[in-house]
């Protein structure tokens, strides 16, 4: 039995496009699929993608994926690939944008990516996207249909990840399309059902160092116990949440936990907010810097509550952790902290500089939101 499941696991080659730093790619892995090329513009996350895991140079193209249709024969794509994913960033497809969203020239990457699937045909294919989607659901199906043919079964769904045991309230839009002749509405309930245990912030983050203040701008590359460690040596707590996302290995190396320079201001502010408050809290009317604008602005900070599930993580992170107060700690969560509510698992490694590092874990699919999508899918072949 042993060997055919191993048989088996060979054969469910799958291709990550717009793969980021590899949120997806990692939750289609743990869901029992093989990755065997990626493609990814951004340098830095390609960079990421790639050292954590054991593929060459060649299975990851970092470029534009309008290359990589044109230049197919150029690249590794293996014949019969069964699954291929991927989040083509779109911008027109709003309710109020009257132009159909293939015409739209924003949406070229969406229209690339269906040319794409046209061109290798996979089993199984899955496009996750902000949940607007939904609104032009028809257009967009028969944009597929009309370059895919009839073969493919098509159905989609708005899937929260908090459902699916990820400590965050974060709603995509999943498209499944297939030609292994089952109504991909199955497909999608089987997913629907596999509901899993849900985590709160807390569950996420308690055990890590607290770090202590930055004093000083720049200066990245500093490491110390205060402001934290690229890479430390560190002895987790055995919680639930730990098996949940690293499963029984034994990991002691901690990654990416570094807190980020903040003016005094800032941690002031910080530290008066209770759990829960935001910029129009009264602790700290006397200091906010956009009084005026407060209503504009009322999210500009927020204080993590710990016994809810956490916003949603965005790559506006990369810019700065306003909205992400730590909730005991008078600073933003550390790219280690915002990778567990992603539930990346504790020896996933961010490379580039460290601003990147939250710019890659908020453009992430959840992982284990993808584990779900993966194993109901796998669960048919």
């Amino acid at each position: 039995m042993k060997n055919h499941h191993t048989q088996h696991m060979k054969d469910f080659a799958f291709i990550d496009l717009f793969a980021g730093c590899g949120g997806l790619s990692l939750g289609m892995e743990q869901a029992g699929f093989t990755p065997v090329f990626a493609n990814e513009i951004w340098d830095v996350a390609a960079e990421t993608y790639r050292r954590n895991r054991n593929l060459s140079e060649k299975q990851v193209f970092v470029g534009d994926i309008k290359y990589l249709v044109e230049h197919l024969t150029d690249f590794p794509i293996q014949k019969n690939v069964t699954l291929v994913c991927g989040g083509p960033p779109c911008q027109g497809f709003s309710m109020a944008n009257r132009q159909r969203v293939i015409d739209d020239p924003r949406n070229h990457l969406y229209k690339s990516y269906i040319e794409f699937l046209s061109k290798v045909r996979p089993r199984c294919f899955v496009m996750e996207n902000v949940r607007g989607m939904a609104s032009r659901i028809d257009e967009i199906v028969d944009n597929f249909r009309t370059m895919l043919g009839e073969d493919y079964s098509f159905d989609y769904a708005l899937l929260n990840a908090v459902d699916y045991g990820v400590p965050q309230n974060r709603v995509r839009f999943i498209l499944i399309g297939n030609r292994i002749g089952v109504d991909s509405s199955v497909i999608l309930e089987d997913i629907k059902t596999a509901a899993d245990k849900r985590f709160v912030l807390h569950d996420a983050i308690e055990g890590l160092p607290e770090l202590g203040h930055k004093a000083e701008k720049g200066k990245s590359e500093e490491e110390s116990e205060s402001v934290g460690y690229f890479e430390r040596d560190f002895a987790y707590p055995q919680t639930e949440f730990y098996a949940f996302i690293n499963g029984n290995r034994d990991i002691n190396k901690l990654y990416n936990h570094k807190n980020r320079y903040n003016n005094p201001r800032d941690i002031e502010i910080y530290t008066r907010l209770p759990q829960g408050g935001n910029s129009l809290h009264p602790s700290i009317a006397g200091i906010m810097p956009y009084a005026r604008r407060n209503g504009i602005f009322k999210d500009k900070y927020f204080k993590l509550e710990e016994d809810k599930a956490c916003k949603t993580i965005t790559s506006h992170m990369k810019f700065d952790c306003n909205m992400y107060i730590h909730p005991w700690y008078a600073r933003g969560l550390t790219a280690r902290e915002a990778a567990r509510v992603q539930t990346f698992p504790d020896d996933f490694v961010f490379y580039g500089p460290q601003n990147s590092w939250y710019g890659q874990v908020g453009n992430a699919v959840p992982v284990k939101l993808a584990c779900a999508i993966g194993k109901g899918i796998i669960k048919h072949l």
